[in-house]
């Protein structure tokens, strides 16, 4: 009995001891952060588990974690989607750091079938749950919103090849930059920064009516050849990183992606419903989805929906592969944290944290990648307070002292501190900025994409129209000089000198333009010129675009068809901002036409007296409407931002008779609507619609010469079939739409979705005729009895051209065939031909 006894206590007390021992046992705890291995940012929302257990955590925002357990496990996983699994060895019962770099993983989800007698997709029930309540949690319904903002934006060269470090240009870098490999992580791709930006702002909202305002208050900004800072102070802030995925369709990059939560979630997604996670407290259904076709501008990613009546977006990360129908982008990545706001009438859900990377890839192997990479953040948020109106007359208003801070200012007001990375950043791109081969890489580009060299306080130009040959100046010359902000922030002149060596004439302008106030802006423009110019070239909208390669090939060959004329004019105009939106322009100018072709025209006060040379002296007024456009105001110039809305253009110019020589009296109007909008899943339309009236009797060089194209280049101002100077209109008006498909055609056939190629539709139609009093005016033979040439002009039947074609062709080429429908009996006219251009797009 002794002996069992003191053993069943023997092992009574091992057995307490054991129990004690792992009651009492230390807690294996790990906390690190994950990153991607391509670009050093942390992954938020990643799967962090022990191996072998259901005890996981998810990363935060920023992709750190911290997860315990009193478990036996020796290894800890990773795992997230579109990214490779990896699992690490822990150590047991202490406290340790693990970081982990997740490379980019091809994977795509697990189909679900749904075959008859099964239910359907799982994950449906919760997509439709958002639709039903999109309106509800939709920031949009709030009658107003503002927060404090804090955004960064950084750009690097990445995916650097062995060949592109062999340049001189990189070798020179890296030799003088040893960070480089640790900006990216022991496992990650080295990158070369280029730029880095910090704002604080404040942003205001409100609805009915529609309006938006950013007071930049401070922005901290270093760039490898930034010369006008203050443009990159308003595109580095809130407003351009505001994506909202309540909305059907988010544009990025002038391309519209479908939302996963669209009207057409259907046709576009397959969904996989995961397991239930919480998030900040609040328990979320998690839902994969994936494109239907790879190549879709569509996402892939992970959401987060609330478990409970409202169905909110509580955490969403999308990612655009690079199969997509993209140019050059390997990888577009959008991640956002919602947040809800209340007060006692509604409730909204508004993106507190937004992160977005744009991984642009290499041409070939002999260049390296771009890597843009933005985030932005919100607090203080408040709803329900709108402002009135006049508030948000500016949509962007940047402080005076606005880039003067210290580092004090940023450690205490940004949201969130700097990485070490980030922090490195900045001393670098000052040692890549001072280096001499690099300054050098800046002007050549500066050059070519300005066509002006700055030496000082002037720039020297341009490159396209300094040399070009025809026949009416042999080999001409023209040199142009302008002088940039180191001279003024306020005033700019502006000076060309040319000479034609067969005609033996010099050609001149000078223009003083001065900017009289930035709010509103106001600018006033004196100018004078001598130049040859062509009638059939001659074109009001034409002059006062920015077409410079077509303008400046168009001085070249055979000019004697387009009716060439010297032609002088003095001008002066005023132009400001009437209200937002709305840009007023008014212009005096005195012109002289000097023909060189054969050309005459009776006085239409006076029959008797004919005129070949003549000198008009006229006021124009021109009004611009663009409904929610916002703009920049740079040191020198303004950038205007398109809204969604049509953009409409007024025009009226009266020619004063007897005013400083002016030989006529005439009035003639005209007007330009133009819109872009969104056609569903078909893809995007523009059109341009433009009508004209000269009540007036004029020759016919001040009518309305239609604008052709002879040449195999497409021009979107002209008719492209139409030739030069075939038809004049005292009245008129046309129609141009443009239809692109965006892939939405050729994605669906197996053997052409991976080229890439994108289907388009044009058609171009032309009404007008010229009154018989303009046809009147010009004499059958001149005076000395030769036959006077005529013009064309419009019937009953109006001008009709349509065109398709495929674009993005080697990426870059667009080829489109032209069929004229009318006035194909004319023995010049081309019945079909094929027009050619470049166009980058992403």
């Amino acid at each position: 009995m002794n002996i069992v006894f003191y053993t069943s206590r023997f092992f009574l007390v091992i057995g307490f001891l054991l129990i004690s021992c792992s009651a009492f046992a230390q807690k294996t705890v790990v906390t690190g952060k994950v990153t991607d291995a391509e670009t050093g940012d942390g992954v938020p929302f990643a799967n962090v588990y022990f191996d072998g257990t259901t005890i996981g955590v998810s990363t935060d925002f920023d992709g750190f974690y911290k997860i315990e357990t009193d478990k036996a496990t020796d290894s800890l996983v990773v795992s997230y989607v579109s990214y490779q699994t990896r699992k690490k060895a822990i150590q047991k019962g202490v406290t340790q750091n693990i970081d982990y770099q997740l490379a980019s993983s091809e994977e795509t989800l697990k189909a679900i079938v749904i075959t008859s007698g099964k239910r359907e997709n799982p994950a449906w029930e919760y997509l439709r749950g958002v639709l039903e309540h999109k309106s509800e949690n939709d920031k949009r319904r709030l009658s107003a919103y503002e927060y404090d903002s804090y955004s960064k934006v950084e750009l690097d060269v990445d995916n650097i090849s062995d060949k592109f470090k062999e340049k001189k240009m990189v070798k020179q870098i890296i030799s003088v930059v040893d960070s480089v490999e640790s900006l990216a992580g022991e496992d990650g791709k080295p990158v070369l920064p280029l730029f880095i930006s910090e704002t604080i702002s404040k942003y205001y909202y409100r609805d009915n009516p529609v309006k938006r305002k950013e007071e930049i208050q401070k922005t901290r900004i270093k760039g490898v050849g930034i010369d006008d800072g203050s443009i990159v102070s308003q595109l580095v802030g809130s407003s351009f990183q505001d994506y909202n995925f309540y909305k059907s369709w988010i544009q990025i990059a002038g391309k519209d992606f479908v939302s996963p939560v669209s009207e057409s979630w259907r046709l576009f997604y397959d969904y996989e419903l995961q397991e239930r996670s919480e998030i900040d407290g609040i328990w979320c259904y998690h839902i994969d989805f994936q494109p239907k076709r790879e190549e879709d501008l569509a996402f892939t990613g992970t959401m987060w929906i609330t478990d409970d009546s409202t169905f909110a977006l509580k955490r969403i990360d999308v990612t655009v592969p690079k199969t997509a129908n993209l140019n050059f982008i390997e990888k577009i990545k959008i991640q956002q944290d919602l947040k809800r706001i209340e007060d006692e009438k509604e409730t909204a859900w508004i993106p507190v944290k937004t992160r977005i990377l744009v991984d642009v890839g290499q041409i070939n192997d002999q260049w390296a990648g771009m890597l843009l990479k933005s985030y932005s953040s919100a607090e203080n948020i408040i709803i329900n307070k709108p402002k009135e109106l006049r508030f948000y007359k500016d949509a962007i208003v940047v402080d005076e002292e606005v880039n003067n801070s210290t580092d004090e200012f940023w450690q205490e007001n940004r949201h969130d501190s700097l990485t070490a990375s980030e922090q490195t950043v900045y001393a670098m791109i000052d040692t890549i900025s001072n280096l001499p081969m690099v300054k050098s890489y800046i002007e050549i580009a500066d050059l070519l994409i300005n066509g002006y060299k700055d030496i000082g306080k002037i720039d020297i130009g341009t490159l396209l129209t300094f040399y070009s040959n025809n026949n009416i100046e042999g080999h001409r010359l023209m040199f142009r000089t302008r002088t940039n902000i180191d001279f003024s922030s306020k005033i700019q002149f502006f000076a060309g000198i040319g000479y034609g060596f067969k005609d033996e004439k010099w050609k001149y302008s000078g223009k003083i333009r001065y900017i009289a106030n930035r709010n509103p802006w106001t600018v006033i423009s004196v100018a004078h010129q001598y130049d040859l110019q062509q009638v059939a070239l001659f074109n009001e909208d034409f002059r006062s675009s920015d077409n410079y390669l077509f303008t400046a090939f168009s001085r070249w060959g055979d000019l004697s068809r387009n009716r060439p004329f010297y032609h002088r004019q003095s001008s002066i105009d005023f132009q400001t901002d009437i209200i937002k939106g709305v840009t007023s322009k008014i212009t005096y100018r005195n012109q002289e036409y000097d023909p060189l072709f054969a050309f005459e025209f009776f006085d239409p006060e006076n029959s008797d007296i004919r005129r070949s040379n003549f000198t008009v002296s006229e006021v124009m007024a021109e009004v611009r409407i663009g409904f929610r456009e916002r703009y920049i105001n740079g040191e020198m110039a303004r950038v205007v931002i398109p809204s969604n809305f049509p953009v409409f253009k007024f025009r009226y110019i009266r020619g004063i008779s007897g005013f400083l020589g002016g030989d006529l009296e005439y009035h003639k109007f005209s007007t330009r609507l133009e819109h872009s909008f969104r056609v569903g899943i078909f893809g995007r339309t523009d059109y341009f619609i433009s009508a004209g009236f000269t009540p007036s009797t004029l020759p016919y060089p001040l009518l309305e010469s239609h604008l052709g194209n002879e040449t195999p280049f497409y021009n979107q101002l002209s008719f492209n079939l139409m030739n030069y100077f075939e038809f004049v209109s005292d009245k008129y008006a046309s129609i141009n739409i443009v239809h692109d498909f965006n892939g939405f055609l050729l994605n669906r056939i197996p053997l052409m979705r991976r080229l890439k190629w994108r289907t388009f539709v044009e058609g171009n139609m032309l009404i007008g005729n010229v009154s018989q009093k303009n046809i009147d005016l010009i004499p059958n033979i001149d005076s000395n009895g030769v036959p006077m040439p005529k013009f064309g002009s419009l019937g009953a039947t109006p001008y009709a051209e349509v065109s398709y074609g495929v674009s993005n062709i080697f990426r870059f080429v667009r080829v489109q065939a032209v069929h004229r429908l009318t006035y194909l009996d004319k023995d010049d006219a081309s019945k079909w031909g094929i027009r050619v251009s470049a166009q980058f797009r992403l």
